[in-house]
C-alpha cells in the first residue's frame, strides 16, 4: 500500500532528472503528500513528442467516473490486475506516469501505539514510482501508483510497496508496449539500499507539513506490521 509519501524537489531539479519540460509553473517541497493533493508527474505528451512535468491529483478519475470524489478511493492500482482492471487497463496500455518520491510512509504496531515509518533511498536518491494518469471530463489530470508485493526487509513493514522503478526502466514504463515485463518487482540492489526510518506521530495529521516529519525518531522495539 501508499497512502502517503514525500517529494521535495523542486521542478528545476525534477524536469533535469527526468529529462522532461517543466509545465507545473513550479511545484514546491511537500512532506507529506495525501490523497487527492496535487502533485508533480513526469509523462509522455504524444502531441509534443516528448517527457512532460506535470501537475496531476492523486487519486485516479477514469473518464466515465461520475464523481470527483471517487478519486479517493483510487490511489493505488495493484500490478497484478492493473491490465484487466476496467479502472485502470486504458491506462496501463496507453498512460503510464513516473512519480517522484523522496519516499513513503507506512505505520507499525508498537506495544499497543503505531509507529510510522518513512521508507527512503539511504543515498537520497529520487524515487521513480510507476503510476497511471488519466485525464478527466473537467480537463483534469489525476492519477494512482501501481503497487506490488513488498520484498526484503521492507516486508517487515507491510505487505505491499509502490512499484519502484529503476532509471533504466524508465523509457519502457512511459513509452514501451503494455507488457506483464514492465510489471516486474524492483531489484534486490535497490531495495537492499532503502532506509526503513522511525519517524514522529505529526506525519499522521494530514495538515502537517514540513522536513521535520522526516526526522530520524529513536525507536528500539522491531516493527509488527498492521496488515
Amino acid at each position: 500500500m501508499c497512502g502517503r509519501y514525500a517529494t521535495t524537489r523542486g521542478a528545476s531539479d525534477l524536469s533535469a532528472l527526468f529529462e522532461a519540460v517543466d509545465d507545473t509553473a513550479g511545484v514546491g517541497p511537500r512532506y507529506n503528500v495525501a490523497p487527492t493533493d496535487e502533485v508533480p508527474i513526469v509523462r509522455m505528451s504524444r502531441r509534443r513528442d516528448m517527457r512532460v512535468l506535470s501537475v496531476a491529483r492523486w487519486g485516479l478519475l477514469p473518464v466515465w467516473a461520475r464523481d470527483p470524489r471517487a478519486g479517493a478511493r483510487m490511489i493505488n492500482a495493484r500490478a497484478e490486475t492493473v491490465a484487466t482492471s476496467r479502472a485502470y487497463a486504458t491506462a496501463f496500455a496507453h498512460r503510464r506516469t513516473l512519480v517522484p518520491a523522496d519516499g513513503w510512509f507506512e505505520w507499525c504496531r508498537e506495544g499497543g501505539r503505531r509507529q510510522a515509518y518513512f521508507l527512503t533511498p539511504a543515498d537520497g536518491a529520487v524515487l521513480a514510482l510507476a503510476g497511471l494518469w488519466s485525464r478527466w471530463t473537467d480537463g483534469r489530470l489525476t492519477f494512482s501508483v501501481v503497487t506490488t508485493a513488498a520484498a526484503g526487509p521492507l516486508a517487515t513493514v507491510h505487505d505491499r510497496m509502490p512499484l519502484v522503478l529503476p532509471p533504466g526502466r524508465w523509457r519502457d514504463w512511459l513509452t514501451g508496449p503494455a507488457a506483464a515485463s514492465l510489471l516486474r518487482p524492483p531489484p534486490p540492489d535497490l531495495l537492499g539500499g532503502m532506509e526503513i526510518r522511525p519517524v514522529g506521530a505529526a506525519v499522521g495529521n494530514v495538515r502537517n507539513d514540513g522536513p521535520e516529519l522526516l526526522t530520524n525518531v529513536d525507536v528500539k522495539p522491531a516493527p509488527e506490521p498492521l496488515w
